[in-house]
């Protein structure tokens, strides 16, 4: 697969769309894109809340941003707002997700469809459309979603978000497949504990735990090997050992 994390012709670099583009690993993302020349497309529910990364991504990289409205949950718009963008992104992220508290999920079935939705229905759905456009344009080109560990079981402590990233990366499986015959990639990306403002208060265990840059170093540097799955080396072995153990012991699990 061509390498669409550099410069195309050595000039132009290709646009990339971040979806979710206030969280902090989608800000990662974006920052480490546009120190290579990419043109950002930054989308958020309120554009106007870009104001202040407008200006610090152009002065900071010389890269052209714009900033649009998106709604993960208005899967009818989708169409439209690829339509409304200034270029057809090349590289497209979805860094969108809201866990909110799992016992008030569960107990709310309006608090337990918002977390579908923007956790899975919504990403998926949107991701597949810009999967389309990309293809149909000849690629080479890139989707990339952030799931989640927290899908590979479901666990008592968050298993209504779980469930939705379980389906996400079901999804990006399928899409993977789908194409795999393609220039275009399609990377899942399952982060475990990450230090972001929708971590913040949580008692997260320091060995276990990583930063935005250092997620979105990693997440670049599978992009530029093709690699279709991320998930750091400790995650793979914690959820290893979860995803195995028999139903009667998982039972009587706390963690």
């Amino acid at each position: 697969m061509s390498r669409v994390s550099e410069p195309a012709g050595g000039n132009a670099a290709a646009p990339v769309l971040v979806l979710g583009a206030k969280s902090d690993i989608a800000r990662a993302l974006a920052h480490a894109l546009a120190a290579r020349g990419h043109p950002l497309q930054l989308a958020v529910r309120d554009p106007a809340e870009l104001d202040r990364d407008l200006a610090d991504f152009a002065t900071r990289h010389g890269v052209e941003v714009t900033a649009h409205a998106f709604d993960a949950t208005d899967i009818a718009g989708f169409e439209t707002f690829l339509d409304s963008l200034p270029a057809l992104p090349r590289i497209v992220i979805s860094a969108v997700g809201w866990m909110g508290d799992q016992d008030a999920n569960a107990a709310d079935p309006g608090l337990a469809a918002k977390v579908i939705a923007t956790n899975f229905t919504g990403p998926a759905l949107m991701l597949e459309a810009a999967a389309r456009r990309i293809d149909a344009a000849g690629g080479p080109g890139a989707v990339i979603g952030i799931s989640s560990v927290a899908g590979d079981r479901g666990r008592a402590k968050n298993y209504v978000y779980g469930a939705a990233k379980a389906g996400f990366t079901a999804w990006l499986s399928g899409m993977r497949q789908k194409y795999a015959a393609r220039p275009l990639l399609v990377m899942t990306v399952k982060p475990g504990f990450v230090a972001t403002a929708m971590t913040e208060g949580m008692d997260l265990p320091g060995a276990l735990t990583t930063t935005p840059e250092a997620l979105a170093a990693r997440i670049l540097a599978g992009l530029d090997r093709g690699r279709p799955v991320h998930v750091d080396p400790i995650w793979r072995i914690v959820m290893g050992i979860i995803t195995h153990l028999p139903e009667r012991i998982f039972m009587r699990t706390r963690f």
